[in-house]
Order: C-alpha cells, then structure tokens, then sequence
C-alpha cells in the first residue's frame, strides 16, 4: 500500500530519506524537497510517483534510470550532484576531527568506464545480460549504457552470444569485460563448467570477434592477444580479474597528484601496490620498492618494468600488510610514500606509517570513512596535510575517491 512522504535530504547511499513518526524511510530515485508517494516495506520504500518535483531533478541520461541499479543520481543536476558527493568526503573528515580545506571534486565524464562487471542468466528469450534491479538480484537486460566505454556498449550484444556459449548453469553468473589497449578482456565466474566441446566453440568465437581473451574462473580458457594495459611507458599484461582503476582519466588524476607531490622522492615505497600504476610511472623519477599480497599482481608489475624504456629501479615484495605491515623502522629507509588500499583501509599500517620519518606520504582511497580514520592516525603522528582531493571515478554513484598528500619534517639522524 502506497503512502505519501515528504523527502529531507539525500542519504549516503543516494537515496532520498524521509523523516517519519514511524523512523526513517528510504526511497530510491527522489531528491530532497521531493514530496512523493512510495510503497513502504519497514524503512526502505518503493518509488510510485513524485508529486512535486525538485527543482535539481533533471531527466536522466540513461533510459534504464530507475530499473537498472547500475546509478543512483542521473536525476539530480550536475553541480549538485558534484556538490553532494564532495560532501560525503568533507562529513567524513570532519566525523573524524579533521579540518582542512577539500578541493573541488575532479568530474567524471561519461562514456569513459573502461571496466563492468555485468550480470548475465539464461532466459527462454535468450541471455540476459546488464546490471542487477535496484535491490534485486533480477537482471535488467542493458541496451544502453552511458557510463561505459563506446566499444563495450556496441559490443553488448557480441557478448550475450559469448556469454550463451559459456553458460553452462541456469543461474546468474558474471562476466567483467575490459577495454585493454590489446582489445576486450572477458573474465567470467560462476558460470559452471564447460565440456570440451563448448570451449572449442567459445574459442573459434573469440578468434572470430577479436577479443584478446576469455576467462573463466581465473582459467584462461583462450588468450589470442595478450591484454595490456598502459601505466605511462609500461605495458603491464593485466592478470584475469586483476585490480584496475575503472576509468583511465581518474587513474591518470590519481597518479599525476601522487606524482608531483613525491617528485622529490629519490626512494619510494608504494604499498597496496596492484599491478602497479603507481609504481611504474613513480620510476621514471624514483626507485621504487612495490608491496603486494597478490602474486599475479607483482608478476605483471616486474614484467612491465622489464620491458619498459627508462625507468629507474623496481623492486617488488610479496607481503600481506593487513597481517604483516612495513614496519616504521622499514619505512625509515623511504624517502616517499604511497599507499592505495582495498576499502578496509590501512589502519594497522597507518600506525607504522605515523611512527616512521618518511617525509612525504600520498593516501589514496576509495572509502571516505576509513580513508578519514587513516588520515587521523597520521596527523596524531605528526603528518601535515597540504591537499585534498575528491575525485568522481563511479559516475552516478555514491562511491568517491580521494587522494590526500601530507609531509613530515624529516628526523636529523
């Protein structure tokens, strides 16, 4: 049963949120100011219809707006979208007593996702493939996608073919699919075994559509060219499944801030390291000592460097820093750091950061609220933070990056 709600603000995730005597409801699609009806189930509701209109709601880009759960703003105006999501990190810091000037949020263009992972199911219609329903494991067939690259939107119907010759289950499975500079990267999961038979078709299919490789489950099941992709000079071979910025310009951002702010650095330590998109652009100024937990990682990183023109030293180190951290005395023999963790954060090694006596530390991060709890740690430690940026890497969504440069006096010895 419908009821009529009154929107107050836009809450963490993107939805809008209602005050009510019963509690807080949450309302996906509406926008602060918004008076709407919703059919309620405990606090979360289901959008009818708006009523009165914010004066920021503006038609969305996509035609999937409001089935896919792929967005969540496409209805809200550009600069107070940017705004909204500036703000996110700005209430992060200060929850975490931190007052400091955050600069303007580096845009995302549209078009320029260069990775998705898609759901896809059987259907007696054929593949469905695309994003899932909001709050719904029911897939919502894509035929257009405006945050995704041009070749892996035009390429969406190649794939539900690929992804019918692999199905070998009647549940929904995934396949992520990467623009590399050696073509499309297919890496599927759980969808079930495939015989002999079915793999030989699936490989004469990639032969025949020029992808560079298909996965399944991490098994390379055919690799006619080696997906590559770029970190400045270095062609790095990208493991299946591997870690990679979503959109080259916001890695590009990334690196260019982290860049300028350790150019002085002559020995660097990049922690949380991946396949190394810090590490191999940070070495045509610096050594660099890379720190990984991931061995397919490190293996693409160290080939990258091999066979890169004019890169200082690279050296790489198998470590699991949640359980193990460099500890301060390690750091000590750095002269610049940079560490970019999973959404956990870096607590532990934050500790061990703030005790050392390297001068200069880049923080990158895709969680506000323990990016805002490793920066304490570092500030209790004696850090001075020169800048702070917000970056939109997931259009449309309610995830930020942020990328924050400090420095210490260094320690005579």
């Amino acid at each position: 049963m419908s009821a009529r709600f009154t929107i107050d603000r836009l809450g963490a995730q993107g939805d809008g949120v209602a005050n009510t005597e019963a509690g807080q409801v949450f309302i996906p699609f509406t926008l602060a100011g918004e008076v709407v009806t919703a059919a309620r189930e405990r606090d979360r509701a289901t959008l009818m219809a708006v009523l009165e209109k914010s004066p920021l709601r503006i038609e969305p880009a996509c035609r999937h707006f409001g089935d896919c759960g792929g967005c969540a703003l496409q209805h809200l105006e550009d600069a107070a979208y940017r705004a909204w999501k500036r703000d996110k990190l700005v209430h992060a810091l200060k929850g975490a007593r931190i007052d400091c000037e955050v600069d303007d949020i580096v845009p995302c263009a549209p078009h320029t996702r260069r990775r998705v992972t898609l759901s896809a199911r059987r259907s007696e219609a054929g593949l469905l493939l695309g994003f899932n329903r909001h709050m719904s494991t029911q897939i919502v067939d894509l035929d257009e996608c405006p945050i995704a690259l041009p070749q892996i939107v035009g390429a969406l119907d190649m794939l539900r073919e690929l992804g019918s010759l692999i199905s070998a289950t009647p549940k929904p499975f995934h396949m992520t699919v990467t623009m590399t500079a050696s073509g499309l990267d297919v890496a599927a999961s759980g969808s079930g075994r495939m015989g002999e038979r079915q793999r030989q078709i699936a490989s004469n299919f990639v032969i025949h559509h020029g992808l560079a490789r298909l996965s399944v489950d991490g098994e390379i099941i055919i690799e006619p060219k080696k997906p590559v992709i770029m970190f400045g000079a270095a062609a790095v071979p990208l493991p299946p499944g591997a870690f990679l910025q979503a959109t080259e310009p916001a890695e590009q951002t990334m690196t260019d801030l982290v860049g300028q702010h350790l150019s002085r650095a002559k020995k660097v330590a990049d922690l949380f390291a991946g396949c190394g998109s810090f590490a191999l652009r940070l070495a045509t100024k610096s050594e660099v000592h890379a720190v990984e937990g991931e061995a397919t990682a490190l293996a693409a990183l160290d080939r990258g460097f091999r066979y890169a023109p004019g890169l200082k030293r690279v050296t790489s180190e198998k470590r699991d820093l949640f359980r193990r951290p460099l500890t301060f005395k390690e750091l000590n023999a750095f002269d610049g750091l940079v560490f970019d963790p999973p959404r956990a954060g870096a607590e532990d090694q934050c500790r061990q950061i703030a005790r050392s006596d390297v001068p200069l530390v880049a923080a990158v991060s895709c969680n506000p609220v323990t990016f805002a709890r490793d920066l304490a740690i570092l500030l209790t430690g004696g850090y001075r933070l020169r800048q702070v940026t917000p970056i939109d890497q997931f259009l449309w969504s309610p995830h930020v990056e942020a990328v924050a440069l400090l420095e210490k006096p260094r320690k005579r010895r």
